[in-house]
């Protein structure tokens, strides 16, 4: 009875990471990495996750996030994409990028619901946009 308990347990358990760790359908890769930085960064983990599950054909995807300077998931964000500026929040604070002084946008906290994707795809949905070659954007 033990045994059936801790099997129970485990199965429980591993049900559960997958439900907090799974894409939702028609999440697009961007969507779904910014939601799992909740969990950390530890290289292309979260990318790669995703594309092994919803898009395991798109096997340059490391490749390609690293042309926009994303070694690492959050990376993706600080150098690559960035919040379409209709999304982001009343100026704030200000913060300094190459060298200029810039009043910072905070991302919206709850964020938007991913606009979707569809089957297979690697590519941002609708709210994110490519940072300027400065990582400045809006």
């Amino acid at each position: 009875m033990t045994n059936l308990t801790i099997e129970d347990t485990e199965t429980y358990l591993r049900q559960l990471a997958s439900e907090l760790t799974d894409p939702r359908p028609g999440e697009c890769l961007l969507c779904y990495v910014y939601r799992m930085l909740e969990h950390g960064c530890r290289g292309l983990r979260w990318a790669l996750r995703y594309r092994d599950q919803r898009a395991p054909r798109a096997t340059a995807l490391e490749r390609r996030l690293g042309q926009v300077g994303g070694y690492c998931d959050c990376e993706i964000f600080m150098n690559g994409y960035d919040l379409r500026s209709a999304y982001l929040g009343e100026p704030g604070g200000y913060a300094v990028y190459n060298g200029v002084l810039r009043r910072e946008r905070p991302y919206p906290n709850p964020m938007p619901g991913c606009l979707g994707v569809g089957r297979g795809s690697t590519r941002p949905c609708g709210l994110w946009a490519r940072r300027p070659r400065g990582g400045y954007l809006g």
